[in-house]
Protein backbone atom coordinates (compact mmCIF):
# COMPACT_ATOMS: atom_id res chain seq x y z
CA UNK A 1 0.00 0.00 0.00
CA UNK A 2 1.52 3.57 -0.91
CA UNK A 3 1.75 6.35 1.45
CA UNK A 4 -0.82 8.97 1.21
CA UNK A 5 0.21 11.59 -1.20
CA UNK A 6 2.49 9.58 -3.84
CA UNK A 7 1.99 8.43 -7.23
CA UNK A 8 1.73 5.04 -8.34
CA UNK A 9 5.08 4.50 -10.05
CA UNK A 10 3.38 1.95 -13.61
CA UNK A 11 0.39 1.76 -15.62
CA UNK A 12 -1.61 -0.45 -13.24
CA UNK A 13 -0.77 1.44 -10.43
CA UNK A 14 -3.86 3.64 -11.64
CA UNK A 15 -6.94 2.00 -13.03
CA UNK A 16 -8.48 5.48 -13.72
CA UNK A 17 -5.44 6.35 -15.94
CA UNK A 18 -6.05 6.72 -19.38
CA UNK A 19 -4.09 4.05 -21.68
CA UNK A 20 -1.41 5.37 -24.05
CA UNK A 21 -2.41 6.75 -27.16
CA UNK A 22 -6.40 7.44 -25.72
CA UNK A 23 -7.65 10.69 -25.48
CA UNK A 24 -8.28 11.32 -21.92
CA UNK A 25 -12.44 11.43 -20.87
CA UNK A 26 -13.77 14.42 -18.80
CA UNK A 27 -16.37 14.30 -16.75
CA UNK A 28 -18.25 16.45 -19.10
CA UNK A 29 -17.89 14.05 -21.72
CA UNK A 30 -20.65 12.11 -20.51
CA UNK A 31 -24.42 13.70 -20.71
CA UNK A 32 -26.28 13.50 -17.21
CA UNK A 33 -29.05 11.06 -17.16
CA UNK A 34 -31.68 13.85 -16.57
CA UNK A 35 -30.86 14.90 -20.19
CA UNK A 36 -30.95 11.74 -21.58
CA UNK A 37 -34.06 11.09 -20.09
CA UNK A 38 -35.28 14.36 -21.63
CA UNK A 39 -33.90 13.22 -24.66
CA UNK A 40 -35.30 10.22 -25.29
CA UNK A 41 -38.24 11.11 -23.72
CA UNK A 42 -38.06 14.05 -26.80
CA UNK A 43 -37.13 11.53 -29.40
CA UNK A 44 -39.92 9.19 -28.45
CA UNK A 45 -42.41 12.10 -27.90
CA UNK A 46 -41.11 13.26 -31.43
CA UNK A 47 -41.68 9.60 -33.40
CA UNK A 48 -45.26 9.21 -31.52
CA UNK A 49 -46.37 12.20 -32.90
CA UNK A 50 -44.90 11.62 -36.71
CA UNK A 51 -46.42 8.54 -36.05
CA UNK A 52 -50.01 10.09 -35.24
CA UNK A 53 -49.32 12.25 -37.67
CA UNK A 54 -48.28 10.34 -40.17
CA UNK A 55 -51.35 7.92 -39.40
CA UNK A 56 -53.84 10.89 -39.27
CA UNK A 57 -52.44 11.67 -42.83
CA UNK A 58 -53.39 8.42 -43.72
CA UNK A 59 -57.07 8.80 -42.46
CA UNK A 60 -57.29 11.87 -43.62
CA UNK A 61 -56.27 10.31 -46.94
CA UNK A 62 -58.70 7.75 -46.78
CA UNK A 63 -61.55 10.16 -46.00
CA UNK A 64 -60.43 12.33 -48.85
CA UNK A 65 -60.59 8.62 -50.80
CA UNK A 66 -63.91 8.02 -49.44
CA UNK A 67 -64.92 11.40 -50.27
CA UNK A 68 -63.69 11.29 -53.85
CA UNK A 69 -65.52 8.14 -54.42
CA UNK A 70 -68.76 9.39 -53.14
CA UNK A 71 -68.18 12.66 -55.82
CA UNK A 72 -67.57 10.45 -58.32
CA UNK A 73 -70.84 8.25 -57.41
CA UNK A 74 -72.32 11.62 -57.73
CA UNK A 75 -71.39 12.87 -60.93
CA UNK A 76 -71.91 9.25 -62.01
CA UNK A 77 -75.61 10.16 -60.25
CA UNK A 78 -75.79 13.31 -61.98
CA UNK A 79 -74.98 12.51 -65.53
CA UNK A 80 -77.09 9.57 -65.78
CA UNK A 81 -79.84 12.17 -63.75
CA UNK A 82 -78.90 14.80 -66.49
CA UNK A 83 -79.20 12.14 -69.46
CA UNK A 84 -82.77 10.66 -67.90
CA UNK A 85 -83.40 14.98 -67.71
CA UNK A 86 -82.93 14.59 -71.23
CA UNK A 87 -84.82 11.58 -72.03
CA UNK A 88 -87.39 12.45 -70.16
CA UNK A 89 -87.55 16.43 -72.27
CA UNK A 90 -87.35 14.41 -75.25
CA UNK A 91 -90.38 12.10 -74.42
CA UNK A 92 -92.46 15.18 -73.34
CA UNK A 93 -91.56 16.61 -76.50
CA UNK A 94 -92.78 13.41 -78.47
CA UNK A 95 -95.89 13.42 -76.07
CA UNK A 96 -96.65 17.18 -77.18
CA UNK A 97 -96.43 16.44 -80.49
CA UNK A 98 -98.27 13.38 -80.65
CA UNK A 99 -100.71 15.37 -78.86
CA UNK A 100 -100.28 18.04 -81.76
CA UNK A 101 -101.48 15.21 -83.96
CA UNK A 102 -103.95 14.01 -81.92
CA UNK A 103 -106.02 16.93 -81.90
CA UNK A 104 -105.33 17.69 -85.72
CA UNK A 105 -106.74 14.13 -86.43
CA UNK A 106 -109.70 15.04 -84.06
CA UNK A 107 -110.25 18.37 -86.02
CA UNK A 108 -109.77 16.17 -88.75
CA UNK A 109 -112.26 13.57 -88.06
CA UNK A 110 -115.08 16.19 -86.45
CA UNK A 111 -115.10 17.86 -89.97
CA UNK A 112 -115.10 14.67 -91.70
CA UNK A 113 -117.83 13.89 -89.55
CA UNK A 114 -119.39 16.93 -89.95
CA UNK A 115 -119.29 16.73 -93.83
CA UNK A 116 -120.49 13.14 -93.46
CA UNK A 117 -123.49 14.32 -91.55
CA UNK A 118 -124.55 17.05 -94.10
CA UNK A 119 -124.10 14.64 -96.71
CA UNK A 120 -126.06 12.28 -94.90
CA UNK A 121 -128.84 15.15 -94.65
CA UNK A 122 -128.21 15.85 -98.20
CA UNK A 123 -128.67 11.62 -99.35
CA UNK A 124 -131.52 11.90 -96.95
CA UNK A 125 -133.19 15.10 -99.24
CA UNK A 126 -132.20 13.55 -102.11
CA UNK A 127 -133.57 10.29 -101.56
CA UNK A 128 -136.80 12.00 -100.06
CA UNK A 129 -137.03 13.98 -103.22
CA UNK A 130 -136.67 11.06 -105.11
CA UNK A 131 -139.35 9.02 -103.78
CA UNK A 132 -141.27 12.03 -103.78
CA UNK A 133 -140.86 12.04 -107.25
CA UNK A 134 -141.59 7.83 -107.43
CA UNK A 135 -144.67 8.79 -105.56
CA UNK A 136 -146.07 11.27 -107.91
CA UNK A 137 -144.85 9.01 -111.37
CA UNK A 138 -146.69 6.28 -109.72
CA UNK A 139 -150.38 8.68 -109.10
CA UNK A 140 -149.89 9.69 -111.95
CA UNK A 141 -149.48 6.35 -114.11
CA UNK A 142 -152.04 5.20 -112.43
CA UNK A 143 -154.87 8.18 -112.23
CA UNK A 144 -154.04 7.81 -116.66
CA UNK A 145 -153.94 3.97 -117.06
CA UNK A 146 -157.42 3.08 -115.88
CA UNK A 147 -159.97 3.09 -119.02
CA UNK A 148 -163.12 3.72 -117.07
CA UNK A 149 -164.47 6.50 -113.98
CA UNK A 150 -165.25 3.34 -111.60
CA UNK A 151 -161.11 2.37 -112.81
CA UNK A 152 -159.59 6.01 -111.63
CA UNK A 153 -161.88 6.23 -108.94
CA UNK A 154 -160.34 3.07 -107.32
CA UNK A 155 -156.88 4.35 -107.76
CA UNK A 156 -157.73 7.58 -106.76
CA UNK A 157 -158.50 5.98 -103.22
CA UNK A 158 -155.25 3.21 -103.27
CA UNK A 159 -153.28 6.45 -103.70
CA UNK A 160 -155.36 8.46 -100.70
CA UNK A 161 -155.27 5.56 -98.44
CA UNK A 162 -151.66 4.56 -99.75
CA UNK A 163 -149.54 7.46 -100.50
CA UNK A 164 -151.46 10.13 -97.99
CA UNK A 165 -152.29 8.08 -95.30
CA UNK A 166 -155.90 8.62 -95.79
CA UNK A 167 -158.03 6.38 -93.34
CA UNK A 168 -161.41 8.83 -94.59
CA UNK A 169 -161.81 10.40 -97.30
CA UNK A 170 -164.81 10.94 -100.43
CA UNK A 171 -164.35 12.39 -104.03
CA UNK A 172 -166.68 14.95 -104.80
CA UNK A 173 -168.17 15.69 -108.11
CA UNK A 174 -169.67 19.25 -108.87
CA UNK A 175 -173.79 19.08 -110.35
CA UNK A 176 -174.66 20.72 -113.56
CA UNK A 177 -175.60 24.05 -111.72
CA UNK A 178 -172.33 23.89 -109.15
CA UNK A 179 -175.06 24.20 -106.06
CA UNK A 180 -173.97 21.01 -104.32
CA UNK A 181 -171.06 18.53 -104.22
CA UNK A 182 -171.99 14.65 -105.02
CA UNK A 183 -169.57 12.01 -103.93
CA UNK A 184 -168.87 9.66 -106.68
CA UNK A 185 -166.57 7.71 -104.14
CA UNK A 186 -165.63 7.09 -100.44
CA UNK A 187 -164.03 5.32 -97.86
CA UNK A 188 -163.58 4.52 -94.43
CA UNK A 189 -166.91 6.63 -93.51
CA UNK A 190 -170.58 5.87 -93.75
CA UNK A 191 -171.28 6.45 -97.20
CA UNK A 192 -175.00 8.37 -96.68
CA UNK A 193 -173.15 10.60 -94.39
CA UNK A 194 -170.68 12.16 -96.90
CA UNK A 195 -173.17 11.52 -100.27
CA UNK A 196 -173.92 15.40 -100.35
CA UNK A 197 -172.27 18.25 -99.66
CA UNK A 198 -173.09 21.70 -99.93
CA UNK A 199 -170.93 24.01 -102.62
CA UNK A 200 -171.08 26.97 -100.75
CA UNK A 201 -170.55 26.52 -97.32
CA UNK A 202 -167.81 25.08 -94.80
CA UNK A 203 -164.68 23.54 -95.40
CA UNK A 204 -165.44 21.50 -98.89
CA UNK A 205 -167.87 24.23 -100.13
CA UNK A 206 -164.70 26.76 -99.15
CA UNK A 207 -161.99 24.78 -101.12
CA UNK A 208 -164.49 24.41 -103.78
CA UNK A 209 -165.08 28.08 -104.30
CA UNK A 210 -161.87 29.57 -103.65
CA UNK A 211 -159.64 26.61 -105.55
CA UNK A 212 -157.52 26.21 -102.75
CA UNK A 213 -156.41 23.83 -100.35
CA UNK A 214 -158.17 23.89 -96.95
CA UNK A 215 -155.93 22.47 -94.42
CA UNK A 216 -154.85 23.38 -90.66
CA UNK A 217 -151.46 22.62 -90.07
CA UNK A 218 -151.98 23.16 -85.93
CA UNK A 219 -154.54 20.17 -85.95
CA UNK A 220 -154.12 16.76 -85.34
CA UNK A 221 -155.03 15.15 -88.90
CA UNK A 222 -155.84 11.64 -87.62
CA UNK A 223 -158.33 13.40 -85.14
CA UNK A 224 -160.32 15.01 -87.77
CA UNK A 225 -163.63 15.32 -88.52
CA UNK A 226 -166.20 15.05 -91.47
CA UNK A 227 -167.61 18.65 -90.57
CA UNK A 228 -163.73 19.52 -89.96
CA UNK A 229 -162.03 17.29 -92.04
CA UNK A 230 -158.00 16.85 -92.58
CA UNK A 231 -157.74 18.97 -95.95
CA UNK A 232 -160.19 19.21 -98.90
CA UNK A 233 -158.06 19.46 -102.29
CA UNK A 234 -159.83 20.96 -105.21
CA UNK A 235 -159.85 19.24 -108.59
CA UNK A 236 -159.28 21.48 -111.54
CA UNK A 237 -160.26 20.62 -115.33
CA UNK A 238 -159.03 23.36 -117.73
CA UNK A 239 -158.83 25.86 -115.38
CA UNK A 240 -161.83 25.66 -113.82
CA UNK A 241 -162.93 23.51 -110.58
CA UNK A 242 -164.53 20.94 -110.96
CA UNK A 243 -164.99 19.05 -107.68
CA UNK A 244 -162.79 18.14 -104.30
CA UNK A 245 -161.13 15.63 -102.42
CA UNK A 246 -162.39 15.72 -98.63
CA UNK A 247 -159.68 13.71 -96.45
CA UNK A 248 -162.11 13.35 -93.17
CA UNK A 249 -159.29 11.72 -90.69
CA UNK A 250 -155.69 10.32 -91.57
CA UNK A 251 -154.39 7.14 -89.67
CA UNK A 252 -153.80 7.20 -86.49
CA UNK A 253 -149.59 6.88 -86.53
CA UNK A 254 -150.30 10.18 -89.30
CA UNK A 255 -150.83 12.99 -87.07
CA UNK A 256 -149.87 15.85 -89.71
CA UNK A 257 -148.94 16.31 -93.44
CA UNK A 258 -145.44 16.85 -94.69
CA UNK A 259 -144.45 18.78 -97.79
CA UNK A 260 -144.57 15.49 -100.13
CA UNK A 261 -147.94 15.33 -99.00
CA UNK A 262 -148.43 19.01 -100.47
CA UNK A 263 -146.77 17.76 -103.59
CA UNK A 264 -149.52 14.94 -104.05
CA UNK A 265 -152.24 17.56 -103.02
CA UNK A 266 -151.14 19.59 -106.10
CA UNK A 267 -150.60 16.73 -108.04
CA UNK A 268 -154.44 15.21 -107.30
CA UNK A 269 -155.82 18.26 -107.69
CA UNK A 270 -154.56 19.11 -111.50
CA UNK A 271 -154.54 15.18 -112.70
CA UNK A 272 -158.08 13.77 -110.89
CA UNK A 273 -160.65 15.20 -112.58
CA UNK A 274 -158.42 15.13 -116.07
CA UNK A 275 -158.24 11.62 -115.80
CA UNK A 276 -162.14 10.99 -114.95
CA UNK A 277 -163.31 12.70 -117.74
CA UNK A 278 -160.69 10.92 -120.03
CA UNK A 279 -162.04 8.09 -119.04
CA UNK A 280 -165.84 9.01 -119.40
CA UNK A 281 -164.42 9.75 -123.25
CA UNK A 282 -162.61 6.64 -123.97
CA UNK A 283 -165.99 4.64 -122.57
CA UNK A 284 -168.01 7.09 -124.81
CA UNK A 285 -166.15 6.02 -127.68
CA UNK A 286 -166.47 2.17 -126.91
CA UNK A 287 -163.27 1.83 -125.19
CA UNK A 288 -162.07 2.56 -128.97
CA UNK A 289 -159.73 4.88 -130.07
CA UNK A 290 -161.62 8.05 -131.13
CA UNK A 291 -161.62 8.32 -134.84
CA UNK A 292 -158.80 10.35 -136.81
CA UNK A 293 -161.16 13.32 -137.66
CA UNK A 294 -160.66 14.17 -133.66
CA UNK A 295 -157.48 14.32 -133.86
CA UNK A 296 -157.03 16.61 -137.37
CA UNK A 297 -160.05 18.86 -135.87
CA UNK A 298 -158.25 22.05 -135.26
CA UNK A 299 -160.88 23.80 -133.84
CA UNK A 300 -160.31 24.56 -129.55
CA UNK A 301 -163.39 23.12 -127.92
Amino acid sequence: MLPSGSRPLGPMSDPKRPLRGEIPRTASDRPPEDLKKERDAFIQTFFKKGAQFTEELLKENERLRGQLAELEHDNRKMRAHLASDEAIRELLRKIEALEKDKEELINKSTRIEQESHGLSLQYADVEGELANFANLYVATSQLHQARSVRGVVRNLKELLAQLLGAAGFAIYMANHDRTELLAIGSEGVIASEVARMPADTGPIGRAFRTGEVVLDPTRDASRCTIGEPACVIPLFNDGAVVGTIAVFFTLEQKTEFERSDRELFRLLGAQAAPALCNAHLYVEYGRKMPPLEVFLELEDT
